[in-house]
């Protein structure tokens, strides 16, 4: 099994990307219809077949051909013999189908507690204010043993943090009705963009990402994201945040290998930089930067390498870039600073290349195995071995039927959590405060009556230690008292996973 990925040649040359520098991440860049999406599709082969897992968002719905073999073609049999491939096959892979919507692939889901207040705060577009709140019911919901694991968790612990703002505002800071409220509005649109399926049970475990099959070929996970596009990228992009930085948070340091653990592929990636944070921003640059000791390499697919921040993109070592549209002065002076960013030919002038290369060409740098970056070569992208576009219906639903994880997430789990205790806690509320003020009725008509009838009860004085038990249970009844409870229970229950 080879540790190198072909990734095209020009009949001179051959470039292959080492497995042993693939967890130094990369980037496919080009315009529209310039032939990104089967770069993609010909470098999960490669992993695939080097028994790499793979996992990629499929934005336009035409990946999941991989899971069948190609037809051949006079074209493609052209360029395998102007290339120079031995032993060319057309073939299947091994794939794995997700949908956060259900639709096409096993559903996707994670908890409010697994995403995070950051990530949360991102994907609503909250304020420093409205952060801080989020911030806040995260905190209380650790020290208090509460688990976030849906929305309605979330919307209720907000509710109650606005009920009991008064008694939390000395431990947690100030608690505004008006700003809890506006993130209770924007959950309402993130509802109705449908993220209330992705925050839930089952989560994703993510060693069901990192499987091989019989033969020892990685599998290929596919996620369907072309809804979540339309209805709301940003939650794309949220997602693909969480799963770097869950992947960052579990894995071990395995330091350089022969190959990768795992390599992802985030198309579209400007959608994750877009107007986010600069904390946020950081985060990803940082976890970017040291992910690669725990076996994983990341590929950013975009139209152009500017989209991506500086601090990332210098990071990036394997890179192909298709072609560039050159038509205004802006446009011109980003096809230099791609130029810029190639280790230099002298037989390529590769600023003049990138606007001149083909439907299928493209300019392709890697690292060495000893992490240098070799000069930019022009070549013609090798042909994939499985079919170019989308399976049917008929095939997607054979394939899905074939899963090795089916069942596992069909089924909605919805254990006790934040949600249902804080209903007990306002039921519970309720009742002490129905049976108080009973008490307290009771104790009014009976002196009246005591009043009436000029009459004493003989009642004795209550002793000191009577009063003191009782001021405790009052204490203990109120929402401080309440407090005070739920954050021993939640040094006993531990931390909100």
């Amino acid at each position: 099994m080879s540790n190198e990925v072909l990734i095209g040649g020009n009949g001179d040359v051959k470039v292959l990307l080492p497995g042993k520098t693939a967890n130094r991440h990369g980037m496919i860049a080009g315009a529209t219809g310039t032939g990104k999406t089967v770069t993609l599709q010909i470098m999960a082969e490669g992993f695939s077949k080097m028994g790499v897992p793979v996992f990629m968002a499929d934005v336009k719905g035409d990946l999941s051909g991989l899971a069948q073999p190609g037809k051949e073609h006079p074209k493609v049999s052209e360029r395998i013999k102007t290339i120079g491939i031995d032993n060319f096959a057309f073939s299947p892979n091994p794939v794995l189908f997700w949908d956060l919507f259900r639709k096409f692939g096993h559903p996707v889901r994670t908890t409010t507690s697994d995403m995070g207040p950051l990530l949360l705060s991102n994907l609503l577009e909250l304020n420093d204010t409205q952060s801080g709140i989020l911030y806040a019911a995260f905190d209380i919901a650790d020290d208090n043993g509460m688990l976030l694991l849906d929305m309605k968790d979330l919307r209720s612990m907000l509710n109650w943090m606005g009920d009991n703002a008064k008694d939390l505002s000395t431990e947690y800071g100030n608690i505004s009705r008006a700003s809890i409220g506006a993130i209770q509005r924007k959950l309402l649109v993130l509802e109705e963009q449908g993220a209330e399926s992705f925050f839930g049970e089952p989560a994703l475990k993510l060693d069901d990402l990192m499987i091989t099959d019989f033969s020892g070929h990685g599998v290929i996970s596919i996620m369907d994201v072309t809804k979540l596009m339309h209805t709301s990228p940003r939650l794309y992009s949220t997602f693909l945040l969480w799963l770097l930085s869950e992947l960052f948070e579990q894995l071990p340091e395995v330091g350089d290998a022969d190959k990768p653990k795992l390599v992802l592929f985030f198309d579209e990636a400007h959608l994750i930089f877009d107007r986010a944070p600069r904390a946020l921003t950081d985060k990803v640059e940082q976890v970017v930067r040291l992910i690669r000791s725990k076996g994983v390499g990341v590929f950013f697919i975009s139209q152009s390498p500017l989209d991506i921040p500086e601090d990332i993109l210098g990071q990036l070592g394997a890179r192909v870039q298709h072609a560039l549209r050159a038509f205004t002065p802006k446009d011109k002076k980003a096809v230099k600073a791609v130029a810029e960013t190639f280790r230099e030919n002298p037989d390529i002038d590769t600023r003049s290349v990138i606007t001149e290369l083909g439907i299928g060409e493209a300019l392709v740098s890697v690292l060495d195995d000893s992490g240098s970056p070799t000069p930019v070569e022009r070549v013609l992208i090798r042909p994939p071995e499985s079919r170019i576009g989308p399976l049917t219906e008929t095939e997607r639903k054979e394939t899905l039927g074939r899963s090795p994880l089916k069942g596992r997430y069909d089924d909605d789990i919805d254990r006790e959590s934040a949600f249902e205790m804080l209903k007990k806690k306002v039921e519970e509320t309720a009742r002490v405060e129905a049976a108080e003020k009973a008490r307290a009725e009771q104790d009014k008509a009976q002196a009246k009556a005591d009043r009436t009838t000029g009459r004493s009860r003989g009642r004795s004085r209550q002793g000191l230690a009577e009063t003191m038990m009782k001021s405790v249970v009052r204490t203990v009844g109120s929402s401080l008292g309440r407090q005070i409870v739920r954050g021993i229970m939640g040094s006993l229950l531990g931390g909100r996973k």
